[in-house]
C-alpha cells in the first residue's frame, strides 16, 4: 500500500479564497439581494428599487438613493475585508449597522459579472466600476443620481457546479422576494420596490407605519386576524418589543409565516421561536405555526450578530429575558383577544371559520364580580378537598357508561370552583356548591354539541372539548399545589410490560406519584398497578388501558417525536440559548392532557339542564377555553348577518 505524501502548506489564489468565502456568504440569488439592499440601508437611502431576470441568476440589479461611493473608495468596495463600518475590535461588540464584515461585494463579484456605478452629493458626476470574477476593470465616468446602483449578471458563471445545486427560476425568485419581504417589513420608513422579468411584484412607500407595512406586505385581508403586540421595557429591563401576532385560525402548517427582527435584522433565532409556540400553547394543533411579525430593540452590546457568515442568527446575551419579554407579551394579547371562531358563510355550501379579533361580550357571562385572588385560591383548596364516594373504592370499576352518575361528579365535584358571587352575596364555605345560574335557551345537540345564543348570533360548544379544557387547567393547578389524590386498589390491577417499561418504569417514578399513580414490578414481564388518580374512578378510567398509554406517550418523548414547539428550541447549531423547560415537565403536561381528555364528558353523554349550564359556566372560569388541549376549537360563533346569507336573506 502505497502512503501519499504530506502536501505542503501554500497561500491560496486571491480568487480561491474569494470564491470560498463566496461559499459563505452567496448561496444563492436572494444572498446577494439580502447583502446589497442591507449595504443599500446603511447607507441611508430611503428608496431602494430591486430588479431580478430569470430569477436573480441572470441579473440581480439593485438601486438606492443613498450617500453613494466616491471614485477613490470604489476600488476598494470590492477588495476583501474592506468596510466603511467598523474600524476597532471595540466596534464588533455594539455593531448598529447590517453590514460590517467587509467580504459581501468581494465574495459576489469572484462568482459574478458586477458592475457598480455610484455618486456622491459632492460631485457632479458619476462613476462605474466593471468586474468580472476576479478581472478589474479600471474605474470610468458615468451619468448617474446620487445613490449607488449595483448590477449582478451570470451568478456562478465560473462555478458551474455551484450553478447546477441553483433551483428552479421559480423557486429562487421567490427566494428573493421572500427575502426582500422581510427587510421591508423591518424598515417601514424605507420605500421598497420589487420587479421580476419586467413585471412588478410589489412597490411600498416610505414613511409607513409598522402595522401599514405588514398589512402592504402580507395582505390586508389579515387585517381582523392580527393581534397587536408590545412590551417597551426599553429602560427598566433593556428589550422593547412591538409586533402584530395571528388568532389561532390563521397558524400554517410551516413557520414561513413567522418573522423576527433584532435592531431592524430579520434573523432565525430559537429563543423567540420557542416564547412564541410556548404563548401559544393549547390554542393551536402541535403542527401547526403561529402567524407573528415580531420587532425587538434593545442596545447592541445586548445582542452580538456576528456569530453567522449570513448574519441570519444571533446571539443574545440575556435569552432568558428576550424569552419572557415575547411570550408574555403574546400571551397578554392572546388573553384579551375573544378567540371564538366565527363561522362565516363564504358561499351557501362552502363554509369557513374564522377569528374575529374583536372582544364580544360573552353569552355565558354573568353580571357578577371578578374572581378574587382568595377566591381563586378557594378553588384550589375545593379541588384539594375532593375524595370519591365509598361506592368507588373496588375494582373492578363499573361498566362504561353505565350511569350518567359519573357525569355529573365529574361536572360538580372534581372541577366545579365555587361560583364567583354578587358584592351582596355571602362566599360560603370552601367546598359548599352553589346552583349555578340558569342560561336561557340552551340546547344539547346529538348528547355531544351545546348551543346557545347571544346578541351576535348562535354559539355552538363541543362539549367534550370544551369540558377537556376545564378538566386540564383544573389539573394543570391541582400539580401546582401537591400531588394528585388516589385511590389505592384491592387487587392489583397487572399489565404486561416489556424490558424496556420495566427499566423505565423507576424513571417515571416521580411522575407517576405525581398523577397518583403507584405501580411497580411484578415478575420479568409485569407491572401491577396498587393505586391510581382518585377522580379517574369516577369516570371508569380503566388503569390497564391507562398505563398502556401512558407508556405510548413516554415511548414518543424517549424517541424524541418533536412538536414545532421542539423543533423551534433544539438542534446542534443553535446559537441562542432556550430557557430549559426539563422533559418530564413537558411529560406532565401530556400526561394530564391525556387524564383530561379520558375523564373528560364524551360526545354522546347526556346531561342535564344544571349540568349545561355547569359547563357553560366553566367556560369562564378558565384561561383558553376557546380551544382544547390539542388546540382544536372548543367552540364556533355564526353570526346573524352569517344566517342570512345561509337562508338568502342578505
Amino acid at each position: 500500500m502505497t502512503v501519499a505524501a504530506p502536501s505542503r502548506i501554500r497561500t491560496l489564489a486571491p480568487l480561491v479564497a474569494s470564491q470560498i468565502a463566496a461559499g459563505e456568504v452567496v448561496e444563492r440569488p436572494a444572498s446577494v439581494v439580502k447583502e446589497l439592499v442591507e449595504n443599500a440601508i446603511d447607507a441611508g437611502a430611503t428608496r431602494i428599487e430591486v430588479e431580478l431576470e430569470q430569477g436573480g441568476v441572470e441579473l440581480v440589479r439593485v438601486g438606492d438613493n443613498g450617500s453613494g461611493i466616491s471614485r477613490e473608495d470604489l476600488p476598494l468596495a470590492l477588495a476583501p475585508h474592506a468596510t466603511s463600518k467598523v474600524a476597532s475590535l471595540e466596534d464588533l461588540d455594539r455593531i448598529a449597522t447590517l453590514g460590517f464584515r467587509g467580504e459581501a461585494l468581494a465574495s459576489i463579484a469572484s462568482v459574478s459579472r458586477m458592475t457598480i456605478r455610484s455618486r456622491t452629493a459632492e460631485t457632479n458626476e458619476a462613476f462605474e466600476l466593471h468586474s468580472e470574477g476576479e478581472l478589474r476593470q479600471p474605474v470610468q465616468p458615468a451619468a448617474s443620481p446620487v445613490g449607488t446602483t449595483v448590477s449582478v449578471r451570470n451568478l456562478f458563471f465560473n462555478t458551474p457546479a455551484r450553478r447546477k445545486f441553483l433551483k428552479t427560476i421559480a423557486t429562487e425568485q421567490g427566494r428573493c422576494a421572500d427575502t426582500l419581504t422581510a427587510i421591508a417589513l423591518a424598515h417601514p420608513l424605507l420605500g421598497f420596490s420589487l420587479r421580476t422579468d419586467g413585471k412588478t411584484v410589489f412597490d411600498v412607500p416610505f414613511n409607513q407605519t409598522p402595522k401599514q407595512r405588514v398589512l402592504a406586505l402580507l395582505g390586508s385581508e389579515l387585517e381582523p386576524e392580527m393581534l397587536s403586540v408590545e412590551s417597551d421595557q426599553h429602560d427598566s429591563r433593556g428589550v422593547s418589543l412591538w409586533g402584530l401576532v395571528g388568532t389561532p385560525a390563521i397558524a400554517r402548517a410551516t413557520n414561513k409565516g413567522q418573522h423576527v427582527f433584532v435592531n431592524g435584522r430579520p434573523v432565525r433565532d430559537r429563543t423567540v421561536q420557542h416564547a412564541i409556540m410556548q404563548a401559544y400553547r393549547g390554542l393551536i394543533e402541535p403542527s401547526r405555526f403561529p402567524t407573528a411579525v415580531l420587532m425587538l430593540e434593545m442596545s447592541p452590546e445586548a445582542v452580538d450578530v456576528n456569530v453567522h457568515p449570513t448574519k441570519a442568527e444571533v446571539r443574545f446575551r440575556d435569552s432568558s429575558l428576550v424569552h419572557s419579554v415575547v411570550y408574555h407579551a403574546i400571551s397578554r394579547a392572546l388573553r384579551a383577544a375573544d378567540l371564538t371562531p366565527t363561522f362565516f358563510a363564504s358561499g351557501q355550501n362552502s363554509p369557513e371559520v374564522k377569528h374575529p379579533t374583536a372582544i364580544l361580550p360573552s353569552p355565558f357571562q354573568h353580571p357578577v364580580a371578578p374572581p378574587t385572588p382568595t377566591q381563586t385560591q378557594a378553588f384550589v383548596e375545593y379541588l384539594q378537598r375532593f375524595t370519591p364516594g365509598t361506592d368507588q373504592l373496588t375494582f373492578p370499576l363499573r361498566a362504561a357508561g353505565a350511569s350518567n352518575q359519573a357525569t355529573r361528579e365529574i361536572l360538580h365535584e372534581i372541577v366545579q370552583p365555587p361560583p364567583f358571587p354578587a358584592p351582596s352575596e355571602p362566599v360560603g364555605e370552601v367546598g359548599e356548591v352553589f346552583a349555578p345560574r340558569r342560561i336561557d335557551r340552551v340546547l344539547q345537540v346529538h348528547n355531544s354539541f351545546v348551543v346557545t345564543q347571544d346578541e351576535h348570533g348562535v354559539v355552538i360548544v363541543d362539549q367534550h372539548a370544551l369540558h377537556e379544557r376545564v378538566m386540564f387547567e383544573a389539573l394543570l393547578a391541582r400539580v401546582g399545589q401537591g400531588n394528585l389524590e388516589s385511590q389505592s386498589l384491592l387487587t392489583p390491577a397487572l399489565i404486561d410490560a416489556s424490558a424496556d417499561q420495566l427499566a423505565r418504569l423507576e424513571e417515571m417514578k416521580a411522575l407517576l406519584e405525581r398523577i397518583g399513580v403507584e405501580a411497580e414490578p411484578a415478575g420479568p414481564r409485569s407491572i401491577a398497578v396498587r393505586a391510581f388518580p382518585s377522580f379517574l374512578f369516577s369516570r371508569n378510567v380503566d388503569p390497564i388501558d391507562f398505563m398502556r398509554d401512558l407508556f405510548a406517550l413516554t415511548d414518543e418523548n424517549e424517541e424524541g417525536a418533536e412538536t414545532p414547539s421542539l423543533q423551534a428550541s433544539r438542534g446542534p447549531d443553535s446559537n441562542s440559548s432556550v430557557p430549559r423547560r426539563s422533559s418530564d415537565e413537558r411529560l406532565l403536561r401530556d400526561v394530564l392532557d391525556m387524564m383530561a381528555c379520558k375523564a373528560a364528558i364524551k360526545a354522546g353523554d347526556h346531561l342535564s339542564d344544571l349540568e349545561l349550564d355547569e359547563l357553560l359556566r366553566l367556560r369562564e372560569a378558565v384561561e383558553r377555553s376557546s380551544n382544547c388541549p390539542h388546540g382544536r376549537p372548543t367552540t364556533v360563533r355564526l353570526t346573524i348577518k352569517e344566517l342570512e346569507k345561509l337562508f338568502g336573506r342578505s
